[in-house]
């Protein structure tokens, strides 16, 4: 048998170091060919690292929230033949040498035939299954971050749930029993029934893309003098037109939602306003125009919260942009979304749909220099030619880099996406 270590690879951009977020195999795993090994985070992606070798995990070369550089060893492998580790860097050969040392058979006394393996071992694992020592009161319950999954698919508490695992760990099990005992009435083992003080903290490390998130976040408000403008915008025509299209072109092409009428009102509107369609190098003081409008959409994934990118806005009629926004949306939630499509935006949208609340204060997705929040739809009584009638209201927040944007610009800006939405047929006016 022989080792074989798979070190860091060069992910690429000039990335010099990674942080490990997920290993999903332990010490003595048999693993398969390119089966996935580990997922590592880069400053713009998830990047699935898989086994170039069939063999038996012998050691992990870190822990989950850990930085590795490029080229470090991220585990070692048992393998058959020789592998990939020189000689002088495995045990010395000395060491089997002795196995053909012991006295010839007809002189081996009954004793020397019981070595130390043969010794009764097996009893030492019945100790995990007397009644060990219970977390002490007030501690975090003790469980894997599989069961602690399990527990938070099933709504259940993990302190009111009673491990019968070493050290009063909670197992699977335990979480099975506790939800026949819920389900039949009884309670809990633990007689916490009812109403009960709550006592414990859980402290759950920043890793992966949350942490990736946080910086990203602390430097943009650090670095940006936000200032945000909020204006209501009256969508009664545009929701009545985007049903009528939906309804004609119902299978035969994407669904449009307002995300593709807002972005081509965006498209229409930095024609006029080209300084919001950039970004800005502090290291260098330099803002950069784009010709090019590529839209960044913030998405909430499993992980947490992505930005990916729409390219060439500018290019994609209505059904082309719906298109491409349900695609990385997709790609986002399902984790395998590249690097190429979550960098290079120019303009950022951030919408939270029926959840957008009345107005919020988005935060700029550095290095850009404006971005704009949709909050939620809501039909109100509203004066028009004197009347009283209902009409379909939404409000824009917009957040933008006071360095580099004037209030009047920013207001005259979002006065004239206002204008192209409550007026739809000028969205498509050359």
């Amino acid at each position: 048998m022989g080792t074989h270590v798979i070190k860091m690879p060069d992910i690429g951009e000039g990335i010099a170091e990674v942080e490990l977020v997920k290993w999903y195999v332990a010490v003595g795993d048999e693993v398969g060919e390119d089966q996935t090994l580990a997922d590592v985070m880069t400053d713009k992606a998830m990047v699935e690292i898989p086994s170039p070798v069939v063999g038996r995990v012998v050691a992990l070369g870190g822990a989950p929230g850990q930085v590795l550089a490029v080229g470090a060893e991220l585990i070692r492998l048992e393998v058959a033949g020789d592998g990939n580790v020189r000689e002088a860097s495995r045990p010395a050969p000395a060491e089997p040498a002795p196995a053909p040392a012991p006295a010839p058979k007809a002189e081996a006394s009954k004793s020397e035939a019981a070595p130390a393996p043969r010794r009764p071992e097996p009893k030492a694992p019945r100790q995990d299954d007397r009644p060990a020592s219970r977390p002490a009161p007030g501690s975090p319950p003790l469980a894997s971050p599989a069961v602690r999954q399990h527990a938070w698919d099933l709504g259940i508490e993990l302190r009111f749930v009673t491990g019968t695992g070493q050290g009063g760990r909670i197992l699977h099990g335990d979480l099975e029993a506790y939800v026949q005992q819920r389900d039949a009435g009884l309670p809990p083992a633990t007689g916490g029934g009812g109403l009960a003080k709550r006592s414990g903290e859980e402290r759950i490390p920043l890793i992966g893309l949350r942490r990736k998130i946080a910086e990203k976040m602390q430097a943009a408000k650090r670095h940006i003098p936000h200032f945000t403008y909020v204006e209501e915008v009256d969508v009664t025509e545009l929701e009545a037109l985007r049903a009528t299209l939906n309804q004609r072109w119902q299978g035969r092409r994407a669904h449009l939602t307002l995300l593709p009428f807002l972005a081509r009102a965006l498209v229409v509107a930095v024609r006029d306003f080209p300084q919001m369609n950039a970004r800005f190098d502090e290291d260098s003081s330099t803002v950069t125009r784009y010709g090019a409008v590529h839209l960044g959409i913030a998405t909430q994934g499993e992980q947490g919260l992505a930005v990916p990118v729409v390219r060439h806005a500018e290019a994609l009629d209505l059904w082309g942009c719906a298109q491409e926004v349900a695609r990385l949306a997709t790609a986002v939630r399902g984790g395998k979304a590249g690097r190429d499509e979550l960098s290079g935006s120019t303009l950022t949208i951030s919408s939270l749909g029926p959840l957008g609340g009345i107005a919020s204060t988005p935060i700029i997705n550095h290095p850009e220099v404006a971005i704009i929040g949709v909050n939620r739809i809501v039909e109100r009584p509203a004066f028009r030619n004197g009347l009283v009638v209902p009409r379909k209201l939404m409000n824009l927040s917009a957040s933008f880099d006071h360095r580099l944007i004037d209030g009047q610009d920013a207001a005259s800006f979002i006065q004239a996406v206002r204008q192209l939405l409550e007026q739809p047929a000028t969205l498509f006016l050359e």
